[in-house]
Formats: structure tokens, C-alpha cells, sequence
């Protein structure tokens, strides 16, 4: 009889459910995009409804799928710091989901800066309406839900909320890591923290460390491997020892290291739980957040400059460079190391002989220059691993080599987050006997092709025009 794993992708997006067979591959997989709203400026909202609809059906669709054979968990990866809010009576959403590009609350951290070296130290995270405390704290002002009888949490808590038929309410650690209410050295939810953003305990889902505990069963299957989906990226691109690091390129960006069982604090990165699982104990990580990468090429084609993103490639690829031309997509304010909302984007270096494709060429090396940035200030890698859609694009990769000056080794799956979660899960129920055991994919490898001179230059070059971004 074949054993499989449903894993869920519950992306910024879309919600894409698989079936994951006993080699670690994906057998069949469907994809349910959901509605973005952008109803004001640094406003991004999702109908958490319309998410748990998407979800349910591809989970139902994949157990059809895989009736001749056993289903031998659902696990979950999920876009990490979105914010729900729900009736605790009827798990009907209260407001919108609250994205993490959403950055309504920054007046609310602004008069919490008195604070923010403790919430730095205690929680990993510098105070930023990017994560869920104040995204949580501004909604229920703001939707007047301060004396209903509210649950909150990330997605992950609000799907197994609703899996478990209102029964369970959980989070796992590396969701938890991600909310700024969490203590780092506890892990457990703070009470300070909790206090400061002006939220009762009672409102918050159990936080359970371990990734591959079971959290609740959904027709008789156990729910288990539930990890933000940068943490499940880490995880499926096996980078399980201290020092190994990974890249996930999607909307925005995410690249994380694993240091092991020691807390690294750097100005303009989060310290996390990277993963905690019973097999393998915790595992801490240090992680730089880009907030648009895929994004500034789909914004670019939004306003005309480009068809779609794949004129960028083919325009980008019929230059050399970009002729010094930078662009800084801090159209949303700048994420890591930079971590401000107040920035605004930059088309810097143009002259009367700048061609499209040059500006094509910029907008690629914008998103590897961004995490240029986060991989010096960890003190650079000697090889980075890749995942997520827009590594499939064969220039991007490159400039990213070239621009770290060590390989960059992509991966030939294209959804490490929920084959990572579905590892997780497959360890855990037995189907798989180790990590090693997995048939896991490689795709192919960058070198650097520039010399370091030049290297020196492209990263002068985008300095200098990140300041004009910044200041």
C-alpha cells in the first residue's frame, strides 16, 4: 500500500496542498490563489475565510486522491507574522487578516519605543508593526474587538483551530518566534511583551515548541510538521547543522542561518527559534527578512514598465550589467538589516543612453543585492542554498553568486516549505526512517563569475544609491 503526506503551503498568495509520496516527492499537488487587497497606503489585507475555504478544499481534494493508498499525516507551512483575529464561539474572523507587509501599526510601535532594547532582547525581533503583537494590538483597536471574546494568532493556529473543529488552539515555535510575544530563553509567551502590546494571555493560542508534536487530527489524520514557511525552507534544504544557511525566494525574502543551540543577536536581523524538533532538539537561527523580491517585478508590470516578469528576464539578459543603474524597492519601507518603514524607493543612476534592459537588469540585482546585505552582516556564508520561484530564474542566481563571491546551490524542488514540513511529518509518523533516507533534489549550482573588484564595485554602487533610499 503507498503511504503519502498531505502538506499544506499556506503562502502569501495562494494555499497549495500536496501529496508527498515515501521518496520525499511531490505526486500531485493543486493551488488556490486567494484575493490580495491593498485598501490604503502600507495597508496589505486577507480574508481569512475565503484562506480556511482554500485549504479545506485542497486537503479534502488530496485525501480523494490519495484513497488507494494511506494518508499518514497533514502537515502545515504558513505565511509567517499574518494576523487573524476570530470569535472564540464560532471561528468566524472578526476583521481582515492583517499581512506582515502590513505596517498600519507604526504609530503604535513609534509610542513603544521607549521599550524596544527589551523587546529586542527578550523576543529576538526589533519592534516593528511587521510582526503579529502590534498588528494584533492596532486591530483590535481599530475594529473596536477589545471586549469580544477574541482568539488571535498566526495562520497556522487559525487552520488547526478550525482542522481540529474549534477544539484545539496551538502554535508551533517557530510561528510563536515570529509574533514578538514570545521570551527566546522561556519559550514561552512573555508576559511583559504580552502586557506592552496591550493583549490578554487568554487570547493567544498554547505555544508548543516542538514542530512535529500532534496537534489535533482532521478525519482521522494526525496534524503534525507545522512550521513557518521560512523555518520548513531551512529544514527541506537540510540545513541542519550550525553555519548552514538558506535563501527562499518568493514575494519578499527570507535568509536564515542556523546557529545551532547558541542565540545570535545582530543589529537589523531577528534571532529565532529556526527549529525545534523531539528527533533533532532546538535549533535557533538569525534571519533577515526582504520585503519585496518577486514583488518589485510584478510591481514594475503593475505600472506599465514591463509585460511580465519574464520580459524582465530576457531584457535583463541582453546586458552585461545595469550600466550603474540601482533600484531600491522600498516601496514598503526596507526590511532587514535596514528594518525601516519611513524609506521610499529609488530608480537611481539613469542617463540618456539607459537602455530597458539595464533597468530589467537593476530590478534582478535589487532582489540579490538585498541579500548581499543580511549575508554580510552575518558575517558571509561559504556556500548559501536556494529555494522558492524566483530562484528558478538562471540570471538572478548568478548575480548572487556573484555578488556573496561563494556558490549558490539551488534546489531542483520548487516548494522546499512544504516538502520541508512534509519531511517533518514523515519523520515523525514513521514513513520516513531518517532525513539522509529522502530522496531529495539538487538543481544546479552557481559559481561567481565577476572578479572581486567589480564585486566591490556593484556593492559601492547600490550603497551609495541605498542612502539616498534611506536618508
Amino acid at each position: 500500500m503507498k503511504r503519502y503526506i498531505i502538506s499544506v503551503d499556506q503562502s502569501t498568495s495562494a494555499s497549495k496542498v500536496m501529496l508527498v509520496d515515501e521518496l520525499g516527492k511531490i505526486v500531485k499537488k493543486v493551488s488556490y490563489g486567494h484575493h490580495q487587497s491593498f485598501p490604503k497606503p502600507g495597508w496589505a489585507e486577507h480574508d481569512a475565510k475565503e484562506i480556511l475555504h482554500n485549504v479545506l478544499c485542497g486537503i479534502d481534494e488530496m485525501i480523494d486522491h490519495g484513497a488507494e493508498g494511506e494518508v499518514c499525516a497533514i502537515a502545515i507551512s504558513n505565511q509567517r507574522e499574518t494576523t487573524v483575529l476570530w470569535d472564540r464561539k464560532t471561528g468566524e474572523p472578526l476583521c481582515p487578516a492583517l499581512v506582515w507587509q502590513d505596517i498600519r501599526a507604526q504609530a503604535l510601535c513609534d509610542g513603544l519605543s521607549y521599550a524596544k532594547e527589551d523587546v529586542k532582547r527578550i523576543t529576538g525581533l526589533d519592534l516593528s508593526p511587521y510582526y503579529s503583537a502590534a498588528k494584533a494590538s492596532h486591530a483590535l483597536t481599530q475594529y473596536g474587538l477589545r471586549e469580544k471574546d477574541v482568539c488571535m494568532g498566526t495562520v497556522d493556529s487559525f487552520l488547526i483551530w478550525h482542522l481540529s473543529g474549534g477544539k484545539v488552539f496551538m502554535t508551533d515555535g517557530s510561528n510563536a518566534a515570529r509574533t514578538q510575544w514570545l521570551n527566546l530563553n522561556k519559550l514561552s509567551w512573555d508576559d511583559d511583551m504580552v502586557k506592552l502590546f496591550g493583549i490578554q494571555k487568554s487570547m493567544l493560542p498554547e505555544a508548543i515548541m516542538p514542530s512535529d508534536h500532534i496537534f489535533c487530527h482532521y478525519k482521522g489524520i494526525p496534524v503534525t510538521g507545522v512550521m513557518g514557511d521560512s523555518h520548513a525552507a531551512l529544514y527541506g534544504n537540510g540545513c541542519h547543522s550550525k553555519g548552514e544557511a538558506k535563501a527562499t525566494y518568493g514575494t519578499g525574502s527570507s535568509v536564515m542561518r542556523n546557529t545551532g543551540s547558541e542565540m545570535v543577536f545582530s543589529d537589523g536581523l531577528s534571532t529565532c527559534v529556526g527549529f525545534y524538533t523531539k528527533r533533532e532538539g532546538l535549533h535557533y537561527a538569525i534571519e533577515g527578512n526582504v520585503t519585496c523580491s518577486a514583488d518589485t517585478l510584478i510591481f514594475l508590470c503593475s505600472l506599465g514598465f514591463f509585460e511580465n516578469p519574464g520580459e524582465i528576464e530576457r531584457l535583463a539578459n541582453t546586458v552585461t550589467g545595469s550600466g550603474g543603474v540601482q533600484l531600491i524597492p522600498a516601496f514598503s519601507g526596507l526590511g532587514a538589516p535596514y528594518f525601516t518603514s519611513n524609506a521610499k524607493g529609488v530608480l537611481w543612476g539613469l542617463n540618456r543612453g539607459t537602455t530597458r534592459g539595464e533597468i530589467a537588469y537593476a530590478a534582478l540585482s535589487s532582489i540579490a543585492q538585498q541579500g548581499a546585505d543580511i549575508l554580510e552582516v552575518m558575517g558571509g556564508v561559504n556556500e548559501l542554498h536556494a529555494d522558492g520561484g524566483a530562484s528558478k530564474n538562471m540570471l538572478l542566481m548568478q548575480i548572487q553568486a556573484d555578488l556573496l563571491g561563494c556558490p549558490v546551490q539551488c534546489s531542483a524542488a520548487d516548494e522546499l516549505s512544504a516538502l520541508g514540513c512534509a519531511y517533518l511529518a514523515g519523520l515523525t509518523t514513521g514513513l520516513y526512517p531518517s532525513f539522509d533516507a529522502i530522496e531529495r533534489e539538487l538543481g544546479r549550482r552557481y559559481l561567481p563569475s565577476i572578479t572581486e573588484e567589480d564585486r566591490t564595485k556593484r556593492r559601492a554602487e547600490w550603497k551609495y544609491a541605498m542612502e539616498k533610499a534611506i536618508y
